[in-house]
């Protein structure tokens, strides 16, 4: 085992130097001049598209990733990879039809755009839930699995590490707010980008036995050929389940269900409508750069394989003896990376860690400050006492997760967790959205019912269904959902005006396509109903998310083209709204051009 020594002490140090530096130089303010709530949470609608996708990144890619998606790796292999190249497609979507609205509306928050599309009764609702989801499981999660590393690596205990990166993450981000965490965040994305792949060529060229990357690639999947599948079929690998014993990994990646069903509801649920991912597109400096750096981030997210699940993979092949899955890449760092360089691939699990919490910390303080603290209690409050307000919030988040964090430990794979826990509340987030969004008639009753119906309907599935994959239960919750939000829509009579209707050869045209994507969606639906039990081992059941997804879009074309009426803060979307540039639209082919030569080959 490789100590930590010296020179990787002054590596990390030097790192942790630039970014508390940058940041505390990018939150400086004229003498007088005090911070306006559009600088410290939205950076003053300044960044560029480069800042923007970098921003996404590191808002995104954490501890969990370099930990947890590569302890996923070392147990269940590439298809966990799915989170990541899904979501790269996802923001294709968000930046060409979320972003134009959001942006559009001039929203620092979620909730403010469900208060003005809905009721303050539904954005207060799902105020509240992000709040106790983003203290509770996201920041737990990014401060266990970074003093978790920091544990592994270098022998601090975790209690100490989780107090060190609450500290380091507060020093400029709590003063700077969304303009420190954006433009460290670029350093941040820097520093784990190379780090990251200079872990996985050491990896992976261990394997080669001194003929480097590409014969230890070739090894790598020769050595672990199971672990290159995209498609896990019920029954065929076991991971531990963190009590002991042994679980099925169909339980975590169901078969076909992990890209026909409900990830894509998870991935637009975070991408599209989760504040600390969202802020950083409505920070920039235009729409156009906005879409750009968001796609840019699509490109970013296809790298993230390679460096985190990749070096889990590895670790497999090379035999490393974990007592947890999540130990995989602190493994590496300890057995395969040198002296000197383990200092920088530490400061990639550093960066990811600091930015991740960082950004969810400055969410949890915009989302209360304007969303519950400014809506309900002082509407009259000045700016400067709002982002005092913000300081003290982001402050007293970080001591609760500070103190919930090491209840952690017990996890075997905390990816899973955080995917599976956070799943609770996406269906309902993507309903009350894409309606709020798409359908003119959407009211606020309906959403204010899916949104308190979201978690006890998931708990109530995981009771009745415990041995079912949290990925179907989450789609079947969004069925009955869909049910529930479109049945009081069309039966709440209150708060109607006029529909506005558009030209008739562009409605007909609409309703048409409507229709046919209505008739098509319950031809598939009726094909599928044949094959759920002879394919019960691929989860094809799973589709019928995607089948009441499309007859739900074909329904809001039909119904927003013939009814006389809609609710009266449903949004009229100019045809025009959508248009992206050239530039975007070859990038956007460019993504899906890349995804399907990967699928097609490691499928």
């Amino acid at each position: 085992m490789k100590e930590f020594a010296s020179i990787d002490w002054i590596v990390f140090i030097g790192y942790a130097s630039i970014i508390v530096f940058t940041g505390l130089w990018v939150s400086r303010s004229k003498k007088g001049v005090q911070k306006t709530t559009s600088d410290y949470f939205l950076a003053g609608r300044s960044l560029p598209w480069w800042a923007i996708g970098t921003a996404l990144l590191a808002a995104n890619i954490s501890a969990e990733h370099f930990i947890a998606m590569s302890g996923s790796g070392y147990a269940v292999g590439l298809a966990i990879a799915a989170y990541e190249w899904i979501a790269a497609i996802v923001l294709i979507f968000v930046a060409k039809y979320f972003l134009p609205v959001f942006i559009k509306k001039g929203i620092y928050t979620m909730p403010q755009f469900l208060a003005s599309r809905y009721d303050k009764r539904v954005s207060t609702v799902m105020a509240v839930f992000w709040v106790l989801v983003y203290i509770f499981v996201n920041m737990t999660a990014v401060l266990y699995l970074g003093a978790l590393a920091m544990e592994r690596i270098i022998g601090v205990p975790l209690i100490y590490g989780i107090i060190a990166f609450s500290f380091f993450s507060a020093i400029y981000s709590l003063w700077g707010g969304m303009k420190a965490i954006a433009w460290t965040d670029v350093i941040n994305v820097i520093v784990l980008v190379f780090g990251g792949l200079v872990t996985t060529f050491l990896a992976v060229s261990a394997l080669g036995d001194g003929h480097g990357f590409i014969s230890g690639f070739a090894e790598l999947i020769h050595r672990a050929p199971e672990k290159f599948h995209m498609i896990i079929e019920k029954g065929t690998i076991l991971v531990p389940d963190g009590a002991g014993g042994q679980k099925d990994a169909f339980l975590d990646l169901p078969g076909l269900g992990v890209i026909l069903g409900s990830m894509w509801l998870t991935n637009f649920g975070f991408w599209g409508f989760n504040q600390f991912i969202i802020q950083r597109g409505l920070a920039g400096k235009s729409l156009k750069e906005a879409q750009y750096g968001v796609v840019f981030a699509g490109y970013l997210k296809l790298l993230i394989p390679l460096l985190v699940v990749v070096p889990g993979i590895a670790a497999f092949a090379l035999g490393a003896d974990l007592n947890k899955s999540d130990e995989a890449y602190p493994w590496l760092l300890s057995n395969i990376v040198p002296i000197g360089i383990k200092g920088l691939a530490f400061s990639a699990i550093a960066a990811a860690a600091v930015s991740a919490l960082s950004s969810i910390v400055n969410s949890v303080s915009t989302v209360f400050t304007m969303d519950i603290y400014k809506a309900h209690f002082y509407k009259a409050t000045e700016d400067r006492k709002l982002v005092i307000v913000g300081r003290i919030v982001a402050t007293i988040a970080l001591i609760i997760a500070t103190c919930v964090a090491p209840q952690l430990r017990s996890l075997d794979q905390a990816y899973q967790y955080i995917q599976e826990y956070t799943g609770y509340i996406y269906p309902g987030e993507f309903l009350i959205f894409f309606c709020g969004l798409f359908w003119r008639k959407a009211s606020a009753n309906a959403a204010i019912w899916v949104a308190l119906l979201t978690i006890p309907l998931g708990i109530l599935l995981r009771v009745i269904t415990p041995e079912l994959p949290f990925i179907l239960r989450i789609g079947y919750v969004f069925i009955i959902l869909t049910v529930v939000m479109i049945g009081i829509s069309l039966l709440d009579k209150s708060h109607r005006v006029i529909n506005p209707l558009a030209d008739s050869q562009f409605r007909n045209k609409a309703i048409k396509l409507g229709w046919r994507m209505i008739i098509v969606s319950a031809l598939v639906g009726l094909v599928v109903a044949f094959l759920v039990v002879p394919m019960h081992k691929l989860a094809i059941e799973a589709i019928y998310v995607l089948v009441v997804g499309f007859i739900l879009i074909g329904l809001i074309l039909v119904l927003n083209n013939t009814n006389s009426t809609m609710d009266e803060k449903g949004l009229i979307l100019e045809h025009g709204m959508f248009k992206t540039t050239n530039i975007f639209n070859i990038a956007a082919i460019g993504i899906c051009g890349i995804l399907a030569v990967l699928y097609g080959f490691f499928w």
